[in-house]
């Protein structure tokens, strides 16, 4: 009797949310069981899969001139009070610690729900001259917010990131480093991970608490709503005034630092690699960050050619591990069926089958799984074919991911259009008045949508009238709904 693996049992244009926890959950990423809402266990898969992420992030920060720190989890209550601003932003998400043991601490302690007043209240005894300018810190970490609506990787009161926060002696370096960050977004989640995005200023009211400006990455997932990704932020001086972090320059003169901090949400990174490439099999991974990235699966149905295939399966898994290629040998006592299945709800991005006849006639069978697709390889070209399917995987994953993103990015000329676009799952180009009253009544007239800011390099001028309102239009900007 056949076995069967329990796989996705919805079409993922059908019931995308019931698609994704499913994936989530039998593909091995998470476990939701643990007894505290909005807290998961973070599975074996999901960890290799973000330790990737991870990896490419972090070496792009240092090789842009950031060095890697850790600081404490718990921040004191003090210093959030030092910026109103952003204190009255995340009191309301803020995990506090007031026991330790038997004992009322004497202060509050915040978990991290972000890491600005923890750093800048040392960024003003390690900053004193030029001479420590530009100083460029990152740290790879959870942060903790009270969230009152949960999902794995998209939204949690436990998450994963990593924040970059940097200190200049000028504004115009600060703003550098704004497109610093973007370009390292793009060179990771664009580049590596075949991710399409938005790199948006966001508007006034949608701004980091403290901060001047909010550049944000947004992606679109498949139902229809944006999902940002990363974000960086001119702080300008506010934190800087409100934590005293000043230097002496090359003339004497005591002056403000100006700063930025850069945030990649690696959760939310994963949960777009899951949604944007995956398909009703599973998930689809990009050769770079997949946990295995070569599977050899022998077929046999005796003790004879099992030694036979065994041979040649451990030949090439000697031979792809002298290549740092992540390879197994599925040995589990299953059906060759069973495991062709697990590894594509797995999303592993090539199979290497190996029976009898790969045997004796001297070649391998590669299984592609973005395309699902086989073909005959010649032993001595199966190494060089691996290296050239991880770049047409890539390029193949990129081209169905950036065509379903332009395709779903529209212009309306009309608030009928504006409304017609977001209930269908798009991205609205619209002109817009800038004014947040019109947003507001825009956000609750169609049930959520909100206006996620202008692209980078926008300059306010006259766009003619604002579709919503009918006011003199200064912007273009998107408008879409959101998680």
């Amino acid at each position: 009797m056949s076995e069967k693996i329990i796989g996705i049992t919805v079409k993922k244009k059908e019931n995308f949310s019931e698609w994704f926890t499913q994936v989530v959950t039998k593909a091995g990423l998470a476990d939701q069981r643990y007894n505290v809402q909005g807290f998961i266990v973070h599975m074996p898969w999901a960890m290799r899969i973000i330790r990737e992420i991870y990896r490419l992030f972090e070496q792009e920060l240092e090789r842009t001139g950031h060095e890697p720190v850790l600081f404490p989890l718990v921040i004191p209550e003090e210093n959030f009070e030092k910026e109103k601003e952003h204190v009255e932003g995340f009191k309301p998400e803020v995990f506090w610690v007031t026991e330790a043991g038997d004992d009322k601490l004497e202060r509050r302690l915040a978990l991290r729900p972000t890491s600005e007043t923890a750093f800048y209240q040392m960024y003003a005894l390690w900053i004193t001259s030029w001479r420590d300018l530009p100083l460029k810190l990152y740290q790879s970490v959870s942060v903790y917010r009270y969230e009152k609506t949960t999902r794995p990787f998209i939204r949690g009161r436990e998450f994963l990131w990593i924040e970059a926060h940097d200190a200049f002696a000028t504004h115009r370096q600060a703003l550098r480093q704004v497109r610093e960050d973007m370009e390292n977004s793009r060179k990771v989640i664009w580049e590596q991970l075949g991710i399409p995005f938005l790199f948006l200023k966001r508007p006034p009211w949608d701004k980091f608490k403290g901060a001047e400006d909010t550049y944000a990455a947004d992606t679109l997932m498949p139902d229809g709503r944006v999902l940002q990704i990363s974000s960086t932020h001119d702080l300008g001086q506010r934190f800087a005034k409100a934590f005293g972090i000043t230097f002496m320059d090359k003339n004497g003169k005591e002056r403000y630092v100006w700063q930025t901090c850069y945030g990649p949400g690696v959760w939310r990174i994963l949960a777009a690699l899951v949604a944007i490439h995956g398909d009703d099999k599973g998930l689809v991974l990009p050769f770079r960050v997949a946990p295995v990235q070569v599977v050899i699966i022998p077929i046999y149905y005796d003790e004879e050619e099992k030694k036979l295939v065994m041979r040649k399966c451990r030949r090439f898994y000697l031979k792809l591990k002298r290549r740092n290629i992540r390879v197994l040998v599925d040995t589990r006592d299953k059906t060759p069926g069973w495991k062709f299945n697990d590894w594509e709800l797995k999303g592993v991005p090539i199979r290497l089958e190996i029976g009898r006849r790969e045997v004796e006639q001297g070649f391998v069978t590669i299984f592609r799984r973005d395309l699902k697709k086989r073909e005959k390889v010649p032993d001595d070209e199966v190494v060089d074919r691996i290296y050239e399917l991880a770049e047409e995987i890539l390029d193949n994953l990129k081209n169905r991911a950036k065509k379903f993103f332009e395709e779903n990015i529209v212009s309306a000329s009309s608030k009928k259009e504006l409304v017609k676009a977001i209930k269908e799952g798009k991205i609205v180009k619209i002109s817009f008045c800038g004014r947040e009253e019109c947003a507001e009544d825009m956000r609750e007239a169609t049930n959520g949508a909100k206006v996620r800011g202008t692209s980078l390099d926008f300059e306010e001028g006259d766009y003619g009238k604002c579709v919503w309102c009918g006011q003199p239009a200064r912007y273009l900007v998107y408008v879409a709904k959101a998680y």
